[in-house]
């Protein structure tokens, strides 16, 4: 395989990891950069026989590495459930399991050394930067993975087993090259034996809301309002998705698509403003200095009522959630009545985002692993362990789910074809860095909601002007 010429994208992440460059602010996240010394090109993939029961042709003497992202859903699924599965479809091959909660810190330098693992769960705050992964030519074209005959049915392609939202999500530049395997679902959660207990309603306007916060605060029962202040991703993707039930998910295609002053469209600021003055007046006290699990514990302990997240949450607390706490998740209520999308509308799009490295040194075994991932046998039992719906049509069907997992399904198929999603999270890393630096500064009251938009805009436009970062659109 022959070398690959370097980004100035990846050339600066190689440097970073050398210890050349001290960006301000921290580490660079993200990819790094291409192997430069010839090390993939010493072992080229080799293809195996091509059978009914091996139809991507992987090598059935060859091992593959699967890196998994111990976060919300542990690694588990993998350990007990996809990896057994592969290897009772090829049980010569031998897999070495690696999990990590810093994705990026660990695969970084392997990546930049020409040694990357087969198969990578490139999920957490710690996640590689895929726009930097597709520009730098690290991504496996997974295009043969679904015309490939079905793991369940040999007549059912893979692409027709699955929800087509997640092709969309998954491709960049029109190639399919990024398995986004659970179907998330995001909203506000709570304790249903807490609401039971106080006569609290769910609300379905933003003055109900409000006026439910201030009866919380008033009861004394409970703080109204938290997030994972140390990871202001789960306050922005909430502000996002009130501002595209606003104005219309116009809005965040126009942000995806670094639009001039996208930022500051008044969907975006009407929606900053709303939670601003919710930080100012309901948050819980010292939420800006706590981690996800830390704002979710207190949750489970009926210090806070309510908190923004995915549908994740309920597998990621299992052990520490009381037996009778009751899990459940509401959308987001309507702002007022000139609302352009209705209630019940959510943000809900696939995720949970897995490649293969295409300079592995077993890269069909890595699509192969896929492949059985999305079986109905691997997607349901993921279901039932993780509490999290899958892309797999009829996956959860006959499955046992969870108080908050039913939830969020009932939430999803009321809203229909009201889904919101975004991009720009995936697409560019420093957007997203910035995004979340600057909301963390609007709900802790350092900046006001003009500053916060300017902020961000001017972020946008530096990275629409840098000839160096690849552009997506949508």
């Amino acid at each position: 395989m022959a070398d690959h010429p370097l980004s100035r994208r990846g050339l600066l992440r190689s440097a970073a990891l050398a210890g050349l460059l001290l960006p301000a602010g921290g580490a660079l996240s993200a990819c790094a950069s291409p192997s430069g010394g010839g090390t993939t090109a010493s072992r080229a993939p080799t293809l195996g026989a091509r059978t009914a029961a091996n139809p991507l042709a992987i090598p059935e003497d060859r091992p593959f590495e699967v890196v998994i992202f111990d976060g919300g859903f542990g690694d588990a699924y993998a350990r007990d459930i996809h990896e057994p599965l592969f290897k009772k479809g090829h049980p010569k091959v031998a897999i070495k399991h690696t999990a990590t909660k810093e994705i990026a810190k660990t695969l970084q330098p392997r990546f930049a050394g020409g040694d990357p693992p087969e198969f990578v769960n490139n999920s957490g705050s710690n996640a590689m930067d895929f726009g930097a992964l597709a520009q730098d030519g690290q991504l496996q074209d997974l295009r043969e993975l679904l015309d490939a005959p079905s793991w369940d049915d040999p007549g059912v392609k893979v692409r027709d087993t699955i929800l087509p939202s997640a092709i969309e999500l998954g491709s960049y530049d029109g190639v399919f090259s990024v398995l986004n395997y659970a179907n998330t679902v995001w909203g506000i959660w709570y304790s249903k034996k807490l609401f039971t207990a106080n006569d609290w309603e769910v609300p379905k306007t933003w003055d109900d809301f409000t006026s439910l916060c201030e009866k919380i605060k008033k009861s004394g029962e409970a703080a109204p309002f938290t997030y994972a202040g140390k990871h202001p991703f789960y306050i922005y993707e909430t502000i996002l998705t009130l501002a595209a039930k606003i104005g219309g998910a116009g809005v965040l295609t126009s942000l995806d698509n670094l639009e001039d002053g996208a930022w500051k469209a008044e969907p975006v600021t009407k929606a900053a403003t709303a939670f601003a003055d919710l930080g100012a007046k309901y948050l819980m006290r010292g939420t800006e200095g706590l981690d996800h699990i830390q704002t979710q514990t207190a949750q489970n302990k009926y210090q806070v009522a309510m908190l923004p997240c995915g549908s994740w949450l309920e597998n990621e607390q299992k052990d520490s959630t009381p037996a009778d706490f009751g899990y459940a998740m509401f959308p987001l209520p309507s702002f007022d009545t000139s609302d352009a999308l209705p209630y019940g509308t959510l943000h809900s799009r696939p995720g949970e985002e897995s490649f293969v490295a295409a300079r592995s040194a077993n890269p069909r075994a890595g699509m192969e692993y896929m492949r059985a991932m999305l079986s109905k046998d691997g997607a349901g039992r993921f279901t039932e362990l993780v509490s999290t719906l899958t892309i797999v049509n009829g996956a959860a069907e006959g499955r046992t789910l969870k108080p908050g997992l039913q939830s969020a399904a009932a939430a999803l198929k009321t809203a229909g074809e009201h889904v919101t999603y975004f991009r720009f999270r995936q697409w560019y890393q420093e957007l997203h860095d910035e995004v979340a630096a600057a909301t963390g500064q609007l709900m802790a009251g350092r900046l006001k909601v003009g500053e916060w938009a300017d902020r961000i805009q001017r972020k946008s436009d530096e990275v629409k002007s840098d000839t160096s970062v690849k552009k997506f659109t949508r």
